[in-house]
């Protein structure tokens, strides 16, 4: 498309090339538009990056190592990922929690399975979570879609009246085993919240049902492969990717009808500067952080030893003990004290996938909480735990990798403080990221802004589909075509949400085009959306708001790589539009 000077402008900019803005770039670029990608570091992925920190021939996660909600996820599930060699694999249990009798508890794909484990709160556990296991495709549409008014009120009663609790008042009503309630204090511990804090019930509930539908999978290769599977399906839409090059300023980004920033609300304040509203962008300083993670990577010359024999065959294992002891720890961490015995969740993925190590040689994946920006060195705290529950771990270590909160944050400036959630989870927080309005500002040609993923509820990312402009906060908006620029065979394919690119339910259409008939494929029915990848150990936030404005024009001229954009050019309004997104790559249908 060319402006009234002449000049060649994109449709969309997106800035941050992480799972959010992968997704985002994606549904625009299968829309037809011209879309450019900007990424500040050498390769694509965000919190999705795999890479040799230890020793040659050692793949470690950098970030991100399991990813329910990327299996779960309507939106990925519609993309054609195993073309690109994109593979999961599930360990036989989702999640191992050791205990210091020697015996550990299992939460395996079989609710009544899981139950079993939990001795006298069998049926307590049961009644708690089959329910919401068979009702989870609707709760998923509404609790990770846009804000808007529920089709199921009564079956989101049922989450909500559980998930807006405490995680320790709800283990005080439902259970009384031991087990079963240290069980669900490490699940609700991904809050990265006060287990006496609401809603820290929720992300328990969210991570079991995912267990018990479709598991605790790893990618094969790393979760590099998932961010190289994406950032290839987007090439092969004809979009354009640039990689290390850090935007500073919305100067800096060609001209383009809209921007998309995959940032945190800091973030998005330093990229826009005084474009937005100075009540605006007072409230976008005024967003709360929570906690951040320290996280270690080992290379290792044999298995971690447990304890616990049927720890090794779970990717996932949670090392804290008793409720009452997780509880403590994750109190501390709150209060801005750094905890004696830490909550540490632990991955190996080796074990299932031998792709990470050399033959007869293994990975080990952990982090604890810690004080957002702690300095403090939390290495033998973490190693002391697993020796606790594995005797011998530290004999098998041939070398290790630290990452502190400053280290996180350099390796990725979303994570503030080394928190890996994007924000602090709490009630105040849950549902008004990054400000309490639906509509973030009025005002015309404001640059785009995006109040960065819930966190990953883990496993996840928002997919920024655009859903502006328009008058009233929920209205939808499609992008129109170019005239002469061919459709992605992508666009107007509905998939299987059950496998990867598998197509089903397309028409024919017979529609005018130039001087004849042209035929274009649609689908029959609406493709829907959803969390595009997050991992059960960095959990994205329960709902985040994507604000999209459109930009005015800016000096310098961009062509997408793309399809001949042949035909008359195309004039739209540049009224402001406000697109929202739900959490963690959460994209709203589109028919």
């Amino acid at each position: 498309m060319s402006d009234s000077a002449g000049r060649t402008r994109l449709d969309a900019v997106v800035v941050g090339a992480g799972p959010n803005g992968l997704a985002a770039a994606i549904c625009l670029a299968e829309a037809g538009c011209a879309v450019t990608l900007f990424e500040a570091g050498q390769t694509v992925g965000g919190g999705m990056r795999s890479a040799e920190l230890t020793l040659p021939g050692f793949v470690h996660d950098v970030c991100s190592a399991i990813h329910p909600l990327a299996v779960a996820s309507p939106f990925l599930s519609t993309l054609p990922l195993q073309r690109y060699g994109l593979a999961f694999i599930e360990s036989p249990v989702a999640l191992a929690h050791p205990l210091d009798d020697g015996h550990a508890v299992f939460l395996q794909r079989s609710v009544e399975a899981t139950a079993a484990e939990l001795a006298e709160d069998a049926g307590a556990y049961q009644r708690l979570v089959a329910p919401l296991v068979r009702s989870w495709p609707i709760i998923e549409r509404a609790l990770l879609g846009p804000l808007r008014w529920p089709r199921h009120p009564l079956v989101l009663a049922r989450f909500g009246l559980i998930g807006l609790r405490s995680a320790r008042a709800v283990a005080d009503i439902r259970f009384s085993g031991h087990r079963a309630r240290a069980l669900w204090a490490g699940l609700a511990a991904h809050s990265m919240l006060r287990l006496d804090e609401p809603p820290s019930a929720a992300f328990g509930l969210v991570l079991a049902v995912l267990a018990h539908r479709v598991g605790w999978p790893i990618a094969q290769g790393g979760s590099q492969r998932i961010a190289a599977a994406m950032e290839a399906h987007l090439r092969s839409l004809g979009a354009t990717i640039v990689t290390g090059r850090r935007v500073v300023s919305l100067e800096d980004v060609p001209a383009a009808r809209v921007v998309m920033c995959d940032l945190s609300p800091r973030g998005v304040v330093e990229v826009a500067g005084t474009r937005l509203p100075p009540r605006y962008r007072r409230r976008l300083e005024r967003y709360r952080y929570g906690c951040g993670a320290f996280k270690l990577d080992w290379a290792l010359r044999a298995p971690i030893p447990w304890r616990a024999a049927g720890c090794a065959r779970a990717a996932t294992v949670h090392l804290g003990g008793t409720l009452e002891e997780i509880h403590a720890g994750e109190r501390d961490v709150a209060s801005g004290r750094l905890p004696e015995r830490p909550f540490v969740i632990l991955a190996q993925p080796s074990l299932f996938d031998p792709t990470r190590a050399p033959e007869g040689r293994h990975t080990a994946w952990a982090y604890c909480h810690v004080p957002n920006g702690s300095t403090e060195d939390m290495t033998e705290r973490i190693e002391r735990q697993i020796e606790r529950f594995a005797p011998g771990f530290r004999a098998t270590i041939l070398a290790r990798h630290v990452m502190r909160p400053a280290e996180l944050e350099r390796y990725n400036p979303n994570y503030v403080g080394g928190d890996i959630n994007g924000g602090r989870q709490d009630l105040r927080q849950f549902f008004t990221r990054p400000v309490a309005r639906l509509v973030p500002t009025r005002r015309r040609r404001a640059a785009s802004i995006c109040a960065r993923r819930r966190r990953r509820l883990a496993a996840a990312c928002t997919a920024c589909a655009a859903t502006g402009p328009r008058r009233r906060p929920f209205e939808r908006w499609r992008p129109k075509r170019n005239p002469g620029r061919a459709a992605s065979p992508y666009a107007a394919r509905a998939r299987s949400p059950s496998a990867f690119g598998s197509p089903r339910g397309t028409t024919p259409i017979r529609t005018p085009s130039g001087g004849g008939d042209e035929e274009r494929v649609r689908s029959r029915r609406r493709r829907s959306a959803g969390c595009v990848s997050s991992s059960t150990t960095l959990m994205p936030p329960i709902r985040s708001w994507l604000h999209v404005r459109a930009v005015p024009d800016m000096p310098g001229t961009s062509r997408s790589p793309g399809p001949p954009r042949g035909g008359p050019a195309q004039s739209r309004s540049r009224t402001s539009c406000t697109c929202h997104s739900g959490p963690a790559g959460y994209a709203p249908a589109r028919r």
